[in-house]
């Protein structure tokens, strides 16, 4: 039951825009551009239609749409008429999408056509109906189309206003372990995220251009990017398939001044950046998702002649708790302080059923409180139990704050490795990898081991026409950390396995190295 009667809805973000400054471009994906009236046209046309399909305040309707125009319009139609937005990930096999459309509720699919074929078996499995967009033609054994639908539908005439705490997007977790979770956002929460990144944690106002290549059914690039952009009446430019010579090309074309990405798309442009001299104006790039070694910051930062702001956040904070805010010299290494009106203190990681804070400087997990932090999961009332403690989220990353309240993440929990009763935090070794010419990218995980517990592993991805050997990049680690930190096996790869939204697979490289071992236990050491 509502504690007031003020209303808020993530739709008003487009939909003020659009009568502020109706002529200013919104959007570009290739050689279309689309302004924010014909944008909030398009989607009152789409709004129109999904009424008539039964869209109303509260009704879950998921989409499975890549990075093109129709994603903002069918996110802001749902959003318009107060139902629940599920954005689902554009790499899902059916079985997957079906697990989300259940678990969500869903009560409509909205697919477009290059991903119909995944998501119309999981629609189908689901028992969920399934509207399609960019089909070329219509055709009796495929999904209608909401473009034709919207042709015939009456226009809605402005969104329905909701509670501030109503629920606004389910998006789901990767599920690293069990099964996916559904983070719900309200409505607040989404909504202040971008007023405050705004204000005081961004710089970015009308007459930016804005690379939109994170994907839009993650968190990071529909709050982010989408959102911010458009609440600020700048401009985004689509990329719908992320590589670094086209995000490259593309800025360069379009002369993006901010770049939002994360740490693999950071690699991928310096990459880019070494077959071409030409640079787009950017003002800043800002990073998140993951850690980004100081190493690429550097990099880039000689490459591209500006500076990388990283910070930290976490689907269920809407996301961005905490950043290196622009304005001020970012801190390389660090994620930054909390944005404003939220909390991030470190905590007691061993005391599961209380918040203990610890002092200054002492490692322990963050812990957020604020306006940012999700309703809860989807009908999972003992997981947000498990989550929200004492009125903190607890994010399962361990880290420090400083004195003058900056925040280092040292690893996640789970990734943490374990080698003969010594804690070993992969990004600490990460770190010094990456500074090493040859490298590109890297990871390091633990795996099984009889005798040590678990055993150091790095993968590593070389700079193109680099070479280099393991012998020479494990003497090299051992310069700089102790002994019982070291990787004992280095694989030179071509490439490490990237999720969704980008970040480095990991359990999939610790399964990938478990499979090859012989014995998975004893991993062959490069030296003692």
């Amino acid at each position: 039951m509502s504690a007031g009667f003020a209303t808020m809805s993530v739709a008003s973000i487009l939909v003020e825009t659009a009568r502020r400054m109706p002529e200013r471009v919104a959007l570009v994906v290739g050689p279309t551009e689309t302004t924010y009236a014909e944008l909030w046209q398009q989607t009152r046309e789409y709004a129109g239609a999904l009424r008539e399909r039964g869209v109303k305040p509260g009704t879950p309707v998921a989409m499975l749409i890549p990075n093109v125009a129709d994603f903002p319009r069918v996110y802001y139609a749902v959003l318009s008429l107060g139902g629940v937005v599920v954005p689902i990930h554009a790499l899902l096999k059916g079985k997957e999408i079906e697990y989300v459309l259940r678990d969500s509720g869903a009560e409509l699919l909205v697919c477009a056509a290059p991903l119909l074929t995944e998501g119309a078996k999981g629609a189908a499995l689901a028992g969920v109906p399934v509207l399609s967009v960019l089909l070329p033609d219509a055709a009796p054994e495929l999904p209608p189309r909401l473009e034709d639908e919207a042709r015939s539908a009456q226009p809605i005439e402005t969104y329905v206003p909701r509670d501030p705490f109503d629920t606004a997007t389910i998006l789901y977790t990767s599920g690293t372990t069990g099964t996916p979770k559904g983070a719900e956002g309200s409505h607040l929460a989404l909504v202040e995220q971008v007023n405050v990144s705004l204000l005081t944690t961004f710089d970015m106002k009308e007459g930016d251009r804005v690379l939109g290549a994170l994907p839009l059914f993650h968190t990071f690039g529909q709050t982010c990017t989408m959102n911010t952009v458009f609440r600020a009446g700048a401009t985004l430019v689509m990329v719908p398939k992320f590589d670094g010579d086209t995000a490259l090309r593309v800025m360069n074309e379009q002369r993006c001044t901010i770049f939002m990405g994360v740490p693999t798309m950071y690699i991928a442009l310096l990459d880019a950046a070494s077959r071409t001299p030409e640079r787009p104006p950017l003002r800043y790039g800002i990073s998140g998702g993951a850690a980004i070694p100081v190493a690429v910051i550097t990099k880039f930062r000689e490459s591209f002649g500006t500076e990388i702001h990283e910070g930290y956040g976490l689907t269920e904070t809407s996301p961005v708790a905490t950043f290196n805010m622009v304005g001020v010299p970012p801190r390389p290494g660090t994620i930054g302080t909390p944005i404003w009106g939220i909390d991030v203190e470190i905590a007691d990681s061993e005391v599961s059923d209380s918040i203990v804070l610890l002092p200054t400087g002492e490692l322990g997990e963050l812990v957020i409180r604020g306006h940012n932090l999700m309703n809860g999961y989807h009908n999972r009332p003992e997981d947000t139990a498990k989550a929200m403690v004492d009125g903190w989220f607890r994010t399962g990353d361990l880290g420090r704050k400083d004195h003058d309240g900056y925040l280092t993440i040292v690893d996640r929990t789970k990734d943490m490795i374990l080698r003969n009763g010594y804690n070993v935090y992969p990004r600490e070794v990460e770190e010094v990898l990456a500074k090493h010419p040859a490298v590109s990218m890297v990871a390091v995980y633990g795996v099984p081991h009889e005798t040590h517990g678990q055993e150091i592993i790095a993968s590593v991805v070389l700079v193109a026409g680099a070479s280099t050997s393991p012998d020479e990049l494990s003497a090299f680690v051992q310069e700089d950390v102790a002994h019982y930190k070291y990787p004992r096996h280095i694989d030179i790869v071509s490439s490490l396995p990237i999720g969704p939204s980008g970040k480095v697979l990991k359990r999939e490289l610790v399964a990938a190295y478990v499979a090859a071992a012989d014995q998975p236990a004893e991993p062959a050491p490069i030296r003692s």
